[in-house]
């Protein structure tokens, strides 16, 4: 099936996109938003500008639109009139994202793929979140905390590479502070540095952290392919 995928740069919408090919579909265009602030219910906030330098090293096209507002219902317009255009440009049959656990989010994504009668594909769906961070080890990803906004999660994880040993501690922590640990509650943002799908990994040259007490981002300001 010829798929466009919503691609936020994170763990998630990439492993999505994973899946989907090693299920033999054919990603023929990624969707990117950047919002207007970290308060968007639907889409990524923090570094998603790096998805630029993603795109370019899984050598898939790349579209993308700014997001004016954080009003859920016109993020949701411009979301239809994105995927009605990559429907019209490259001949897609459905859409696949990277959501595990929000209703919210899959019920918004599903009322617009069937009004453009797109079927909607979700390979991480329901599944078991250890499992699923595991998974990810497993399948050759690397990947840094970018954001955090949950008990238990400070400033001294922005930036972190995460491995079998922090998904230990992680776990741990989820456990004691009751959040999500695949992170989808939006408790933390992560982004992909390198895994199968890329011809080169991304490099982090410049980043700042930002920290308020309870929640901070990794503001990544200098980044590039390494050859």
């Amino acid at each position: 099936m010829k798929l466009a995928a919503l691609f936020s740069g994170g763990k998630d919408s990439t492993f999505a996109i994973y899946k989907a090919k090693s299920e033999e579909h054919d990603i023929k265009c990624l969707v990117t938003f950047f919002p207007k602030s970290s308060e968007s219910t639907l889409f990524h906030y923090p570094n998603v500008h790096l998805t630029r330098l993603q795109a370019k090293s899984m050598e898939i096209p790349h579209a993308f639109a700014q997001l004016d507002s954080d009003n859920t219902n016109l993020q949701v317009n411009v979301l239809e009139r994105t995927l009605k255009q990559a429907k019209n440009r490259f001949h897609i049959d459905g859409l696949v994202y990277g959501g595990i656990l929000s209703e919210f989010q899959k019920k918004k994504f599903e009322k617009i793929c069937s009004k453009l009668k797109l079927q909607i594909i979700s390979p991480l769906w329901k599944m078991n979140q250890k499992e699923y961070m595991h998974m990810l080890i497993e399948s050759k990803f690397q990947f840094i905390i970018t954001s955090v906004s949950a008990g238990g999660l400070d400033e001294t994880w922005l930036g972190t590479k995460i491995t079998n040993e922090e998904i230990d501690r992680l776990e741990k922590l989820s456990i004691t502070h009751g959040f999500n640990l695949s992170f989808e509650g939006g408790e933390a943002e992560t982004l992909v540095t390198n895994c199968p799908l890329f011809s080169s990994p991304l490099k982090i040259l410049k980043s700042n952290k930002i920290w308020d007490g309870y929640r901070g981002r990794l503001e990544i300001t200098e980044a590039i392919l390494e050859k």
